[in-house]
């Protein structure tokens, strides 16, 4: 942690701010105490005395909880995230000028992963950078980012990279074991990031810019749309279903950089500054769902920097859009776990990781001892 945003961190800690100016923080300070911030953007295991931001560096990692310092072997929370009244001055002025601060981005040895729809754009259109996007052949992602890309005179900088069956197999085993994590859904979402990462690791850039946060901030999801009414959420209003999903980031966020930093690279998330945390929780209910209309104000405050036709694209969850989590039901299928199994490819990512544990000690001639599941 550089002096500056220790300065920072330190002076959220005394003022009990959890939004103090940052894309997020995670580590040690000057004296001695762990921290990470109230999102978990970034990662602290600790053992003993010793931390990391890489769980592989500890023998026995444990994870700090976001929003918590860790100091003399106690743990304590330090901030929570602000839930602020609905604020009806303006709301798309106020997004437009959290968007100016975050996307103040460099731009050296940097790409960005660019599947087409209005988050990833309106990272790209501040960066001068190549733009990435995966999927599986015929996949809607591909079409999104080029017809986006095209529209915003950048088809030029677009590099498709379509993957193979044989890429998403390799890459089953190396995911779960970077994310810990054996679960379907995790693996399936994690599973594109890792690929694109992959691929702009070898044309050698260090950092990926996403547009992560988007979704669960203003309002992307359907089941926050549907409240109260939708069973996947408790909450009796769009902002309380926006809030669940907003306490889910840090798990999220944990399983996503974990697999962007296995395949070599950085994650850059712009939408996630506090400055953009901060004035989308002001939002009204009707600027983050109006109507058929999902994520509003960050629609409306992207039209100064995109074409229409892009804010109001609407795309699918990237493991879908990809297409990959199509092909993992599909090699688990054919690896002889049938639909009709419970959670079949859980099951199969399951037997890729023992297959994986027992080659590796085969080949290091050591014998191999029953593995246990990461999830």
């Amino acid at each position: 942690m550089d002096d500056a945003l220790a300065a920072t961190v330190r002076r959220a800690l005394d003022e009990s701010d959890p939004l103090p100016g940052t894309y997020g923080f995670a580590g040690e300070l000057p004296d001695g105490r762990l921290v990470r911030d109230v999102l978990g953007r970034d990662r602290c295991y600790y053992d003993g005395d010793a931390w990391s931001r890489d769980p592989d560096d500890l023998a026995d990692p444990t994870l700090l909880p976001a929003g918590h310092v860790r100091e003399d072997g106690e743990t304590r929370r330090a901030w929570r995230l602000p839930d602020p009244p609905a604020s009806h001055d303006d709301p798309v002025r106020s997004v437009r000028g959290a968007l100016d601060e975050a996307l103040d981005v460099p731009s050296d040895d940097l790409a960005v992963a660019f599947s087409g729809g209005v988050d990833s754009a309106l990272v790209a259109a501040e960066l001068d950078a190549p733009l990435y996007v995966v999927g599986y052949e015929g996949c809607a992602d591909i079409e999104a980012a080029r017809e986006s890309a095209a529209a915003m005179g950048r088809a030029d900088d677009l590099r498709v990279h379509e993957v193979t069956l044989d890429d998403i197999e390799a890459a089953v085993p190396e995911v779960a074991r970077a994310i810990g994590r054996t679960n379907a859904m995790d693996v399936q979402i994690a599973l594109p990031l890792y690929l694109v990462a992959e691929r702009v690791a070898s044309d050698g850039f260090s950092r990926l810019a996403l547009g992560q946060g988007a979704d669960e901030l203003f309002g992307g999801y359907a089941k926050v749309a549907a409240a109260p009414d939708d069973p996947r959420t408790d909450a009796d209003t769009i902002r309380g279903a926006r809030r669940e999903v907003l306490e889910t980031l840090p798990e999220q966020l944990e399983r996503d950089t974990r697999a962007i930093r296995a395949a070599g690279v950085e994650p850059v998330t712009p939408l996630l500054h506090d400055d953009v945390v901060r004035a989308a929780l002001e939002l009204p209910e009707e600027w983050l769902v109006a109507g058929e209309t999902r994520k509003r104000a960050l629609r409306e405050a992207a039209r100064e920097r995109l074409p229409d036709a892009v804010c109001a694209r609407e795309k699918k969850a990237v493991q879908y859009g990809s297409l990959v989590a199509r092909e993992v039901d599909r090699l688990a299928r054919q690896a002889g776990f049938k639909r009709r199994m419970d959670d079949h490819v859980t099951k199969y990512v399951q037997s890729r990781v023992d297959d994986r544990r027992e080659s590796t000690d085969s080949a290091s001639g050591e014998r191999s001892e029953p593995v246990s599941r990461l999830d």
